[in-house]
């Protein structure tokens, strides 16, 4: 797990919220799916939500589950802890590109990927996609 990525994955979100509204989330049930390939961070993550009071109203909305957990399923907005971060690059279970692709196909409106650019982007995939995010 990723302590400080996961209060990164929670602070994003918090601020996502603020830009379009907390009361309009709720009105309109946007439904939000965060999504970790590692249940050591799904659990910090499920841990920090039931902690802090700003999540209390949304919590019915927020769904937090790994990679296969969400397949299947599309939530309104996805946010994805890639955790790894390190040295040498390695970056385990996010080498399995079929289920990134599950992962980042799971957002009908907004997709938001959270993650230490040096250590991803050493692997072509993740460093296509940032460069295609970055044009857009």
């Amino acid at each position: 797990m990723n302590p400080a990525e996961a209060a990164l994955t929670l602070q994003t979100l918090q601020r996502y919220f603020e830009r379009i509204g907390k009361d309009r989330i709720l009105e309109e049930r946007i439904d939000v799916g965060i999504i970790s390939p590692y249940k050591g961070q799904i659990r910090l993550l499920r841990q920090l939500l039931r902690k802090d009071r700003y999540w209390r109203p949304f919590r019915s909305l927020i769904t937090v589950n790994t990679v296969d957990g969400f397949q299947g399923q599309e939530r309104d907005v996805i946010v994805i802890s890639m955790v790894r971060s390190n040295a040498e690059g390695n970056i385990g279970f996010l080498n399995d590109l079929r289920r990134m692709n599950v992962a980042i196909t799971r957002a009908r409106m907004k997709l938001i990927l959270i993650g230490d650019r040096s250590t991803l982007c050493r692997i072509p995939f993740y460093k296509r996609l940032l460069s295609f995010c970055e044009q857009e």
